[in-house]
């Protein structure tokens, strides 16, 4: 296999998809598909023409992609006609194939991965980046996990935890970006409900309730960000909030705590709070310290050593940041964030605008910039 060969082809392939009608992050998806085919394939059996071959795997691989988000799309759209006569159906078939594609002879990273591609619409890059890892890495998995699944019968449903996760990173993703992609997320979890008597899946409506409430006041009218201590409260939509906290109530009741429900509570103490200042940062760091217990997750700790930050001074936050890889998405966002707490402008800055360079989105990256620009400002006052 000559990768230097795969490497040089690349870039004509993704021309040909785009030039033929596919739009160029829909291309990328798919020539990475095609590359992975590629390395499975051609060692035992190599085409004669390795430009053609990509081309023809990576237009299929589009045209599959395309029509799978089409179905997709025409589910959501069914949701805004006009009901027929008659009794309508509680649900359609879209949680369904989440629990079909959260298969058992799946790994749960791999079932997640390939559920939020086929049924969830997201791209192999919004994927990665969820899970922290390369864009060819996860193409590779998704592949793996295509091939795997190509064989067997579709009758034998995935587990909840998969479900809720794959749930949860679409919520993510929506939330960042996609309201749609949002509350699509809230009416899968909502059914997952209504059918399934799980504390973790009442904790995982009620994260996304809460945080959900909050939409209206999380961008200014030129589409900048706000962070959450600078939000009009006001704006937030206390019906949800109110909604939020009884379900959540409800499952920790139940005393079997879970992941979801720990992140609710935490989103529950920012909710409860009239005001930014008065933010209970002391019970937020023990339910940190609670859903560390549960997950161990690198993400979960940089939140935390924000927490600590609040709770026991900036000092404090940042001797917990430097125990954590520096490598973390949004890790030098938070050491700017403490540093300027702490008072040490200059170094906040530079922070601020190394943090803007890494920034996953054109919004974060302009909110960074924009906060590096404010405090060299105060600098030079």
């Amino acid at each position: 296999m000559d990768e230097l060969l795969l490497r040089s082809l690349t870039p004509s392939v993704l021309t040909v998809l785009v030039r033929r009608g596919a739009d160029f992050a829909a291309a990328e998806d798919a020539v990475q598909d095609a590359l992975v085919e590629a390395v499975r394939v051609w060692p035992g059996d190599a085409p004669r023409d390795p430009k053609g071959w990509l081309v023809t795997v990576a237009w299929r691989r589009f045209l599959d992609a395309t029509r799978a988000d089409a179905s997709r799309r025409r589910r959501e759209d069914r949701l805004d006609e006009e009901p027929v006569p008659g009794p309508a159906p509680a649900v359609d078939d879209t949680l369904q194939l989440y629990f079909l594609c959260a298969h058992p002879s799946l790994t749960p990273s791999s079932a997640v991965a390939l559920t939020l591609r086929a049924v969830g619409g997201l791209t192999t890059r919004q994927i990665a980046r969820a899970y922290l890892v390369p864009e060819a890495t996860m193409a590779q998995r998704i592949s793996r996990a295509k091939r795997t699944v190509s064989g067997v019968r579709f009758d034998r449903p995935g587990d909840v935890s998969t479900v809720l996760r794959v749930l949860y990173l679409v919520f993510n993703e929506g939330y960042s970006g996609d309201l749609d992609l949002a509350a699509e997320a809230i009416r899968l979890t909502r059914q997952l409900a209504a059918a399934i008597d799980h504390p973790e899946v009442a904790g995982l409506l009620a994260l996304m309730l809460l945080h959900h409430a909050r939409r209206a006041s999380r961008t200014a009218p030129d589409g900048g960000l706000v962070p959450l201590a600078e939000q009009d409260r006001g704006r937030w939509d206390t019906g949800m909030i109110a909604e939020g906290v009884e379900i959540l109530q409800a499952a920790l009741a139940r005393d079997r705590l879970g992941e979801y429900q720990a992140q609710a509570a935490v989103a529950a103490l920012h909710a409860d709070a009239p005001t930014a200042e008065e933010t209970d940062w002391v019970q937020i760091v023990e339910w940190y310290d609670e859903l560390a217990g549960l997950t161990d997750s690198p993400v979960v700790r940089l939140n935390r050593a924000v927490a600590v930050g609040e709770a026991d001074g900036p000092r404090a936050g940042l001797a917990e940041l430097a125990t954590l890889s520096d490598l973390l998405p949004r890790h030098t966002a938070v050491a700017a964030y403490l540093h300027e707490r702490d008072g040490d402008l200059p170094t906040a800055a530079r922070l601020y605008a190394e943090a803007a360079h890494k920034a996953p989105t054109l919004a974060e990256r302009d909110h960074l910039t924009r906060q590096a620009a404010r405090l060299n400002a105060r600098r030079r006052t």
